[in-house]
């Protein structure tokens, strides 16, 4: 049953304009009498019926950014969870190859972008993760044989997500009011773990995480989700991308492929195939080190420590605290 006066709700609350909610809710009127056509129930219907319909906006030329967006918030509003977190998978990563592009002619210039770049399409707009590794692959292999290896990292290591600074305006009053870095990590784990305690309480996804119990209690022990400090440097582990399948796993490339947030890159882990070169990790690595960015006021170096397309278990990295910022 379409659930439309509380998405409606919903994105007035989001503060959305009228015309704008009114398309949102014919995009996912449309969504849901597409899988009553196919017999399907709200909730039986699984990610093939999904791919199929995002298939077919693609043919019919209807895939555009507001109707996928408008049908993810609905399929979050309604905690089709499975759905909204394969929208995440399809959309976030989407701008990331253009974005280093773009850095790049601020590092190398015009004419190197155009030799890397030039000759690359990204896949149609709703496309599956599947479509991805390859041209991600080509890129990273033309970027360590254009660049020196610093470079290329600089290049990589970007906010290419693109959140704003004022994101992390409360961990920076926090850490400003914090007698030491210590504290200041402690204090985030502590915030962390709430946090995250309640999205499970409400069944709500973290970002693109389903949380369980045993996500909870996994994240409560291991303090360098929030960062830990040894000597001049913060350790950052990131939570995996579906962590409840992590713990699970047994299977080391799999578990591996349930570690890999990037939606550019992960499915090739699954696949075995193709190599995407470990330095594309430093992207992730641009996202850990942003809030710490945000909180001593300049740029952090990060290094890469392990990661998933590397071969290990987990992805980790080092961030150096800026001289004259300890505390």
């Amino acid at each position: 049953m379409f659930r439309e006066k509380g998405f409606r709700k919903r994105l007035k609350e989001r503060k959305l304009i009228e015309k704008e909610i009114d398309f949102a809710v014919n995009a996912a009127r449309e969504f849901l009498e597409y899988l009553e056509k196919k017999k399907v129930s709200w909730r039986a219907a699984g990610l093939g019926e999904l791919k199929e319909y995002l298939s077919s906006l693609i043919d019919g030329g209807r895939n555009s950014m507001d109707r996928l967006l408008a049908i993810a918030r609905y399929c979050y509003f309604a905690k089709k969870n499975d759905y909204y977190v394969y929208f995440t998978s399809i959309l976030n990563g989407r701008e990331i190859l253009p974005l280093i592009g773009k850095k790049l002619v601020d590092v190398a210039g015009e004419e190197t972008r155009h030799r890397i770049f030039d000759r690359f399409e990204l896949p149609p707009l709703g496309s599956p993760p599947d479509d991805y590794p390859k041209l991600t692959k080509m890129i990273v292999d033309k970027l360590e044989a254009e660049l020196p290896t610093a470079t290329c990292r600089e290049v990589l290591t970007g906010n290419y997500h693109e959140i704003p600074a004022e994101a992390f305006k409360d961990k920076k009053e926090r850490f400003d009011k914090a007698k030491s870095i210590d504290e200041y990590l402690k204090g985030e784990h502590k915030r962390l773990v709430t946090e995250l305690t309640e999205f499970m309480k409400k069944g709500r996804i973290w970002y693109e995480q389903q949380i369980t119990p045993e996500v909870v209690e996994f994240v409560k022990r291991n303090s360098e989700t929030s960062g830990v400090r040894r000597d001049d440097k913060i350790y950052v582990t990131k939570i995996p991308y579906a962590p409840s399948d992590y713990l699970k796993e047994k299977d080391p490339t799999l578990k591996r492929y349930y570690a890999c947030h990037c939606p550019l890159a992960r499915t090739a882990i699954r696949d075995g195939t193709p190599m995407i070169p470990s330095v594309f990790c430093y992207c992730s690595g641009g996202f850990e080190k942003f809030a710490f960015d945000t909180i001593f006021g300049q740029s952090t170096e990060v290094e890469l420590l392990e990661s998933a397309l590397k071969g290990d278990p987990r992805c980790r990295f080092a961030i150096t605290i800026p001289k004259g910022k300890m505390k």
